[in-house]
């Protein structure tokens, strides 16, 4: 006989579980679980209510929820990532908890007040696949709430889920930045779109890894010159280095038609390139060529491969566009050499990295003392050094960076690469806004497809009270390199520029994904403080000073001014303003 206490229904279930905690517990047992009892305490069980939802159990660092709706499911969900993410902000990275949430609809069974069954069971194992901060859901979900709700969703094909005998569709919700905000898939451009993925280094040799990724670099560049090409930033491509990826996958991330991976082998003096260009909605293999050559022919056969890109993509390109594309940065290959380590070091994005860096642009230089982009890039270097305050001797560095900057727009006056970190570095460094954001300009109307003229432009133009146009260059960029590793630099651009056009809220959202990856950047964390206290949010400005004074206690307001070398006397005005108001001292 049936048990007459077991019943069934059709239900919503909603499976949450802290990504790493046993991490966590390692390094502070009591500490992660009272964190992770708080969060459920005050954050989740007040949303669960909100959408008449029922907690159903807690284990350590789960939770199942059941609800009457999967699209009350779905918001709930939502709420508490974005929730989670803003708690997130003022917390030390070790020290943070993020959920993954799968969510099932599916018939269950109630047995004193539990609940079991494969609605449930597929729920735990959805969540078990969700990124840290995100939301995963089986296609039973997804069909109920793809017209109800605004939120975007990428397709994450069938999956094979453990101890589930059949295969489930699942969509991934694209909560952007781990949970903040919710964003689009990129859209598809009308011209002809490219992602050139890190090159294999199939030398044997860890070390030559520099020459495959520089050689990829110098690839994006030539192709990117080209106007009747979209060509994804050389940063959000590198985000699939060392990774086995599905070019269809990539395309849909990326938003573009085209992807081109191949290998590079460096053996003595000779090297070998192969590239295969790929249809990314299809996987066909459009084009497969390998290229042999010496060494100091290095540069030809990057020619031949931009050339055979672009003649399968664009048939009708001018060969005038061509030719343009075969300009060489430098004749000397030692410099060339010294270079390639140099834009490596760069990318290490730390206070090391960018001394090595320094120096290797410093030996390219001395090689070929008419290397442009060399000067452009050391320039840079010095520039970065002064934004995250790593200068030894500020007057000297500053002069230097001045100095490199000028040299490089007088040899490259047709080198995007060169001129906008040389404009860059003239705008932030040498205060001259002026003839800085001329040479960015030229950059950009030399090769509108760089993802750092675009970056370095948004940052002039809040520098020149410019907030608007700002935004629309930093939009740019989050186009052209959506998975940029340096993208919470356009988070922060964005929130400056918005507190300083008085958009409280979207400066709020906007310095907030920026923290999320660079939870200790001053000038990030200051304008969080400033917003806040202008806006009326004290409690959040004032946790944001103690953040600050924690990091450097000596820290005052004119340190921060002196840091950012805003133009105009209004913006520095409204930056004291609200760091004032919430306590910073004078």
């Amino acid at each position: 006989m049936p048990n007459e206490c077991i019943e069934r229904r059709l239900a919503a279930i909603l499976a949450a579980d802290v990504a790493g905690y046993s991490r966590l517990v390692g390094a502070d047992e009591e500490g992660a679980l009272a964190r992770f009892n708080a969060h459920v305490r005050e954050l989740i069980q007040p949303s669960v209510r909100e959408r008449r939802g029922r907690i159903i159990r807690t284990m350590g660092d789960s939770v199942l929820v059941e609800f009457p709706s999967v699209v009350e499911a779905l918001q709930c969900a939502v709420e508490m990532q974005r929730a989670m993410a803003e708690r997130n902000v003022d917390v030390p990275p070790d020290k943070r908890m993020e959920f993954r949430i799968g969510i099932n609809v599916g018939d269950i069974i109630i047995e004193s007040g539990d609940i079991y069954g494969d609605g449930v069971n597929i729920a735990a194992r959805l969540e078990a696949i969700a990124e840290p901060g995100g939301i995963c859901v089986s296609d039973d979900a997804y069909r109920q709430v793809r017209d109800k709700l605004k939120i975007p969703f990428e397709d994450g094909g069938e999956q094979q889920l453990k101890n589930i005998v059949r295969p489930v569709r699942i969509y991934r919700a694209r909560l952007h930045g781990g949970g903040a905000q919710a964003a689009p898939r990129p859209a598809s451009p009308e011209k002809p779109s490219i992602a050139v993925l890190p090159f294999q280094n199939m030398s044997g040799d860890p070390e030559q890894e520099y020459f495959a990724d520089g050689m990829v670099e110098d690839i994006i560049t030539d192709l990117s010159r080209f106007r009747l090409l979209f060509v994804i930033a050389r940063n959000s491509s590198f985000t699939y280095k060392g990774r086995a990826v599905d070019v269809k996958q990539v395309g849909r991330e990326l938003g573009v038609r085209y992807v081109l991976e191949g290998s590079v082998r460096k053996a003595g003096n000779r090297v070998r390139i192969t590239g295969q260009l790929i249809d990314a909605s299809t996987g066909a293999h459009l084009w497969a060529e390998r290229f042999d050559g010496a060494l100091e022919d290095v540069f030809d056969l990057q020619d031949q491969v931009t050339s055979s890109v672009v003649s399968s993509l664009t048939p009708k390109l001018e060969q005038a566009e061509i030719e343009r594309a075969r300009r060489k940065p430098t004749e000397n290959l030692e410099a060339y050499d010294y270079y390639l380590r140099g834009i490596a070091s760069f990318h290490k994005g730390n206070r090391k990295g960018t001394a090595e860096a320094l120096e290797l642009l410093n030996k390219a230089i001395e090689l070929d003392p008419d290397f442009a982009t060399a000067y452009g890039m050391a320039a840079w270097c010095y520039a970065t050094r002064m934004i995250f305050d790593w200068m030894v001797d500020r007057r000297k560095e500053m002069a230097n960076a001045a100095r490199l900057a000028r040299r490089a727009a007088s040899l490259g006056r047709d080198d995007a690469t060169a001129l906008y970190p040389a404009g860059f570095a003239l705008a932030y460094a040498a205060r001259d806004y002026d003839t800085g954001i001329a040479l960015v300009d030229r950059a950009l109307l030399l090769n509108p497809n760089l993802g750092g003229a675009w970056y370095v432009s948004g940052w002039v133009r809040v520098l020149n009270g410019e907030h608007d146009l700002a935004i629309e260059h930093f939009s740019r960029v989050a186009r052209l390199s959506p998975f940029d590793p340096w993208i919470w630099g356009v988070h922060v651009g964005k929130a400056y520029a918005h507190f300083f056009a008085d958009r409280s809220q979207e400066a709020f959202t906007e310095v907030e994904q920026g923290l999320r990856d660079r939870p200790n950047y001053l000038p990030a964390i200051a304008i969080l403080a400033a917003n806040g206290a202008l806006s009326g949010r004290m409690d959040q400005a004032k946790r944001a000073i103690a953040r600050l004074r924690e990091l450097d206690p000596a820290l005052r307001i004119p340190d921060l001014q002196d840091r950012m070398l805003l133009r105009l006397p209004v913006d520095l005005a409204r930056l004291a303003e609200g760091l004032r108001k919430a306590g910073l001292p004078e």
